[in-house]
């Protein structure tokens, strides 16, 4: 990493030395100023800022720290070599992408232990989740998108437009790293045909495309390309974790939080109750180690709880503290709004004539736009090593139709009611563009891709949003409301939809909302 601080320095190192050594506020069991619970994007910007103005601060985070190699000398394991090392307690992997020519080219029997990627399986709706410090940052594609401005002015119609485009969104890019893939060489490189294939094909039809910007180095991807640095991108790397190139959380915000020496990190904590105290909050957390042993069930208590633990995870928290009586006030919406950011996988059958070429990069760089229908395809690798003619898409819609989560007392456990009837809206979109694609090109759809001989793929999502729903759950700073120094500063606070990536509005979302709370209530 270039040009980086001091302290960012320090807090890289003893992210690598284990923060488990930096954590030992949890082990002793004490009280901390501020704890924040999980340690993705708007976690991550709240353990900063909060160091930064010198507030003690414990970030408990349920996953590993990815530091140590395994034995193959690599932290994280590639997407057609996975390992233990890819998923979240499972017997065997579970990639969206399911085959190719009817082989199994992407899931294998793995050894159960704290993998990297979580499906968290609900009737009708798998949701893919980060596991590890780090959050989702570890195991995303890194498509750094700002929304269209007048979609965000609908999503959150209280919030100062004019403040998110002039301050929080370019703070968010920089502070991301975010670049942009240079053009003559994406219009040059054998790794990006795949995406060039699915730009002509949409031209067909008429349709446009548009680069994204993305927080995986460009200069690194390029110097892989010449054999000067190590591959990640082009060496089938994203789905489980990127071993070089990706400017993840733990390399930037949590690092430069443990710099401040007021943030510690404790991997491994799962949070499972909140209560109130005179003072604050006092949480229960579950210590275990990477095969899943129980090591420890700690009580914490703090001033300020900021939950950061994703749509899922903090919705469960405040789910499960009011319908158990912790904390009985908490508003009747906990729970609403939900929704996967109309995620949709599809899959073409391309012409023989036309190869989408064997070497594919990882790291997806542009997308198919469809103004009418409200569609985003961004247009995903399939970096099998063989020629497969696929062209895969996770199509990004704007569907209105929205979940709920509940929580089951009985099995002490987070539900969502979502049926697959509510992604039909989204599945038209997609198909609607992609039938005018196949049409103009003399092409078919897959149905070897994702199981059960499907095209499209409505069953899973990588982007959950909502449950926690800014101005209706909290304030219109992610306050909780009547639970005061109680806060929420990730992807819950989204109603459902964004038509974009999520990642940055969540970061720059957090950063808007942080600064309002240092001012005020700390």
């Amino acid at each position: 990493m270039k040009n980086i601080s001091r302290r960012t320095f320090f807090g890289v190192t003893a992210l690598a030395a284990g923060t488990l050594a930096t954590g030992r506020a949890a082990a002793a069991g004490t009280h901390v100023p501020a704890i924040v619970v999980g340690s993705g994007y708007g976690a991550a910007v709240s353990a900063l800022r909060l160091g930064q103005a010198g507030v003690g601060t414990l970030v408990l985070e349920m996953g590993r720290a990815w530091t140590t190699p395994g034995p193959d000398g690599k932290v994280f394991c590639d997407m057609l070599n996975p390992d233990r090392r890819s998923m979240w307690f499972r017997d065997r992997t579970e990639a969206p992408v399911d085959g190719v020519l009817f082989l199994d080219l992407a899931n294998r029997p793995i050894r159960r232990w704290a993998g990297v990627l979580d499906r968290v399986q609900f009737p009708g709706m798998g949701v893919y989740v980060g596991r590890g410090v780090g959050g989702g940052s570890l195991v995303n594609g890194g498509m750094a998108v700002v929304p269209d401005r007048a979609y965000f002015e609908q999503v959150f119609p209280t919030v100062d437009a004019d403040e998110m485009y002039s301050t929080w969104f370019p703070l968010a890019n920089r502070a991301l790293r975010v670049n942009s893939i240079p053009e003559p060489w994406f219009e040059g490189t054998d790794h990006y045909r795949y995406a060039r294939l699915s730009r002509t094909l949409a031209g067909r039809a008429g349709y446009g495309t548009r680069l994204l910007p993305n927080v995986y180095s460009f200069e690194h991807m390029m110097r892989e390309e010449r054999g000067e640095a190590p591959k990640s991108a082009l060496g089938t790397e994203v789905l489980y974790g990127n071993n070089h190139g990706k400017f993840s959380l733990d390399k930037g915000y949590l690092a430069q939080a443990v710099g401040t020496g007021n943030v510690t990190i404790a991997p491994l904590h799962r949070v499972t109750r909140v209560t109130r105290t005179a003072t604050g909050y006092a949480i229960t957390a579950r210590q275990i180690t990477e095969d899943g042993t129980l090591v420890a069930e700690k009580q914490l208590t703090c001033d300020h709880l900021f939950l950061g633990a994703g749509s899922l995870g903090s919705t469960e928290l405040l789910l499960r503290a009011r319908e158990t009586g912790d904390l009985p006030d908490l508003p009747d919406e906990v729970g609403e709004g939900w929704g996967p950011n109309g995620n949709v996988m599809a899959a073409r059958n391309n012409n023989l004539h036309e190869p989408t070429g064997f070497k594919q990069s990882a790291i997806p760089v542009l997308a198919i736009t469809d103004p009418v229908r409200d569609v985003i395809a961004e247009i995903a690798p399939v970096p099998a090593g063989i020629e497969t003619y696929v062209s895969l898409y996770l199509a990004i819609t704007r569907n209105p139709n929205r979940g709920r989560f509940t929580y089951d007392p009985a099995a002490d456990r987070l539900d969502l009611q979502w049926t697959r009837a509510q992604a039909a809206p989204s599945v038209a979109a997609a198909k609607g563009l992609l039938d005018e694609v196949n049409a103009a090109n003399g092409t078919t759809y897959r149905y070897d891709v994702f199981g059960g001989g499907k095209a499209f793929a409505d069953d899973f999502c990588y982007h959950p949003l909502g449950g926690a729903v800014l101005d209706r759950v909290t304030d219109g700073h992610g306050r909780v409301r009547g639970y005061p120094n109680l806060y929420v500063t990730d992807g819950a606070l989204v109603p459902g939809s964004l038509g974009v990536n999520p990642f940055v509005t969540i970061t720059a979302l957090a950063e808007r909302n942080i600064a309002r709370v240092l001012a005020d209530d700390l």
